[in-house]
């Protein structure tokens, strides 16, 4: 049972009800967390003038070496025109490799140079930290839990596309 603020409340058929206050409380906990997750990053990548689509590419180029831009902007969801400003600066600057494709020539394969997987390190061994410190801390049942309540949030098509990519298919 609850004591009214922020604990879940069971009904006799051990379903799941929460207030309207609770659900607010929750988006706003998910609201701050996001902004302590993204912080370390964000410092490194404003040093560089990057921002959070540049890191997103990084990592999601790091995930699937030799991913398309095709593949790319499904997994992102943005639009061609910002990925290819974000690509831009990214094989500017030495930090990611587009290849022709050698089947389709139309095609671009992306791969993280040495400083490009050396940033993406970098940003990940900050979130790593923090993720584990707080799985640390929330314990076992609490972290199964959370993965269950996010891919529950995700649209179907993002729920297969994070399954494919979380099993090594994409």
């Amino acid at each position: 049972m609850s004591d009214g603020r922020s604990t879940p409340v069971y009904g006799s058929e051990g379903l799941l009800f929460l207030t309207d206050e609770q659900l607010r409380q929750g988006i706003e906990a998910m609201f701050f967390a996001y902004r302590g997750f993204t912080a370390d990053p964000d410092r490194i990548l404003a040093e560089m003038a990057y921002g959070r689509a540049h890191h997103r590419a990084i990592h999601f180029i790091n995930r699937a070496p030799g991913t398309t831009v095709n593949n790319l902007l499904a997994i992102l969801g943005v639009t061609k025109q910002s990925l290819n400003r974000v690509l831009r600066t990214l094989i500017t600057d030495g930090l990611v490799e587009s290849r022709v494709g050698k089947i389709d020539k139309r095609e671009r394969h992306l791969y993280l140079t040495e400083d490009g997987r050396s940033l993406e390190a970098t940003l990940s061994d900050a979130q790593r930290k923090r993720m584990r410190a707080a799985y640390k801390e929330a314990g076992p049942e609490a972290v199964a839990g959370f993965k269950l309540v996010l891919e529950a949030m995700m649209d179907a098509d993002m729920r297969r596309a994070y399954s494919k990519l979380r099993d090594g298919t994409s």
